[in-house]
């Protein structure tokens, strides 16, 4: 089993920053990827952005692009989302993920970016 744990959500003015973490624990030595999700209210979930665990290429939903960076710590099994340039419609509860053998997933923070 793997378990996920994030933080660093928040409330931010809209232009703002906010930095999520998401630190992993349990069995991660078959780690693919890790990455994030989010879900606005009334709407589906979403990718954000994604990070190959060993190699460390990166992916990005194009709604994030420039203003997002995914990055990892390795030896700590654990991977970060900074957000810059923050805007209302990136209001959302972020869900880290992690990809081995089996999908896992947080249990999310919310992220409220106000006009």
């Amino acid at each position: 089993q793997v378990q996920l744990v994030e933080s660093g959500g928040g409330l931010v003015q809209a232009g703002g920053s906010l930095r999520l973490s998401c630190a992993a624990s349990g069995r991660t030595f078959s780690v693919y990827s890790m990455g994030w999700y989010r879900q606005a209210p009334g709407k589906e979930r979403e990718f954000v952005a994604t990070i190959n665990w060993r190699g460390g290429s990166t992916d990005y939903a194009d709604s994030v692009k420039g203003r997002f960076t995914i990055s990892r710590e390795y030896a700590k099994n654990t991977v970060f989302l900074q957000m810059n340039s923050l805007k209302p419609e990136d209001t959302a509860i972020y869900y880290c993920t992690l990809s081995s053998t089996n999908s896992y997933w947080g249990q999310g923070t919310q992220v409220t970016v106000s006009t």
